[in-house]
């Protein structure tokens, strides 16, 4: 993945992620995240009892957006990603609490499973070079190009 792309993800703290509920519809929900930037792995913790925990059960495809936790008005930057919720069981998922409680300590006071989340691709904006310069990857192809 891109330093770029990584940086950025390292950086802030928050993401919003958009499944789709049980009518077929979009649902978005906002959560702190942590981000293993060597798998390429979106951590986030939550209640099984909410919904959008119940509709990753369902179809555990989403996609998500992470903007700069302190926004400038004059620099449009942020991501665009899509990925799949992975189970528990996953060896990609199996240090998913670990690494997550390493970051966010205070989690752990809170009840709740931490989900994992294979990213599948990356569009970040980034104007704060050259405006409307965006960076793409794709996990399939391990490429990453500037547009």
């Amino acid at each position: 993945m891109n330093k770029t792309i990584l940086d950025f993800f390292n950086n802030q703290t928050c993401a919003t992620i958009c499944c789709i509920n049980s009518n077929v519809q979009p649902y978005c929900f906002s959560c702190f995240y942590v981000f293993n930037a060597s798998e390429g792995l979106l951590y986030f913790k939550s209640s099984v009892n909410t919904d959008h925990a119940r509709f990753l059960a369902l179809n555990p495809v989403v996609s998500g957006t992470v903007l700069p936790d302190r926004l400038n008005k004059l620099v449009v930057k942020g991501i665009q990603f899509t990925g799949v919720v992975l189970k528990a069981e996953d060896p990609l998922a199996i240090t998913a609490g670990k690494d997550y409680y390493k970051r966010i300590p205070m989690a752990m006071a809170m009840k709740g499973n931490v989900f994992t989340i294979k990213i599948s691709s990356v569009k970040m904006t980034d104007s704060s070079q050259i405006f409307g310069s965006k960076i793409i990857w794709e996990r399939d192809h391990q490429a990453c190009e500037t547009v």
